[in-house]
């Protein structure tokens, strides 16, 4: 008796203890993943439109951008030549890595499509598949071959920085077998690229056993790509940040990492998680794009996009 009157408040000290180290949940209180809408192939690239109130993604197989609202649900946007990743320019306007034409494109208020680049020293990209925008409005996007139907013309799988205005591309990265996910921090000090891991696909045989990854990487003020600061053991496929720094990556679920790559929670999702991003009016919604369907679920912080001006 005397025995475990000493050992049920150690169990409870320690039971507090977990739960300290663990943190507070950054899922808001009481809020559970939710789905939206169902029924496509594969959902990829979400991204929110303030104006429009509604979130835009990819159905990549079906050739389509898909919309959804709270008001209207589900439809389609606009056509597409496989699509990926999507992402709002500085100006709002949605710019979109396409796996068919192989090219990243810009669609304007109006409805058109123009292409922003398809080439690097006069040979096409693999099929560019995610993009970020840094503060400068550069756009910097990764070039694996998941939707490359014939041979390489570019003899690897590298990350690049597109300037926009002039339609110049430089190369950032060329030492990851497959790029994925790319993200700023909220500052735009600090850039994270996924890695998916080594595939036969690459023509180079020393990537193909590299493992999966998250790498960090300094960025200078000047906006170049400066040095390695730290990689997290996990891959990821889309990722996205909130206004606290926190880097919600998916493999599977979502999960969730401080500024130091130490893993705080994983948010469970019915379907494999492929891509998310923030949005809602108070951008504390995380939409989850996740194979056939897309979800969402309330956070307590919002994303890092709510602090771009308006």
């Amino acid at each position: 008796m005397k025995m475990n009157r000493i050992l049920l408040p150690l169990s409870i000290a320690l039971v507090f203890q977990a739960l300290s180290l663990r943190g507070a949940s950054l899922i808001e209180p009481g809020a559970k993943v939710r789905k939206l809408a169902g029924g496509m192939k594969f959902t990829e690239g979400p991204v929110w439109l303030p104006k429009q109130n509604k979130v835009v993604f990819s159905d990549i197989p079906n050739s389509k951008l898909m919309q959804w609202s709270e008001k209207d649900g589900l439809s389609t946007f606009r056509k597409s030549e496989q699509a990926n990743g999507n992402i709002l320019d500085l100006q709002g306007r949605i710019i979109s890595c396409q796996h068919a034409a192989r090219n990243v494109i810009r669609i304007g208020k109006d409805g058109k499509a123009k292409v922003l680049a398809e080439r690097f020293d006069g040979k096409r990209f693999n099929s560019p598949n995610d993009v970020a925008v840094w503060k400068d409005g550069t756009l910097w996007f990764t070039d694996p071959p998941w939707g490359l139907r014939g041979p390489h013309e570019i003899p690897g799988h590298w990350v690049y920085k597109l300037d926009p205005a002039t339609g110049n591309v430089d190369v950032l990265i060329k030492d990851l077998a497959m790029p994925n996910g790319i993200v700023f921090s909220p500052d735009g000090s600090r850039l994270y690229v996924a890695d998916t891991g080594g595939h036969k696909r690459h023509p180079d045989p020393a990537f193909h056993k590299l493992p999966a990854s998250i790498t960090c990487y300094a960025v200078t003020k000047e906006g170049k790509r400066g040095k390695q600061l730290y990689k997290i053991k996990e891959g990821s496929d889309g990722m996205a940040v909130d206004v606290k720094g926190h880097l919600y990556t998916t493999h599977r679920h979502v999960h969730v990492y401080d500024v130091n790559g130490k893993k705080l929670e994983t948010i469970e999702v019915p379907e494999g998680a492929a891509n998310v991003c923030f949005g809602g009016k108070d951008y504390k919604t995380l939409f989850i794009t996740a194979r056939s369907s897309i979800y969402s679920v309330r956070l307590v912080h919002p994303g890092a996009i709510s602090m771009r001006k308006k």
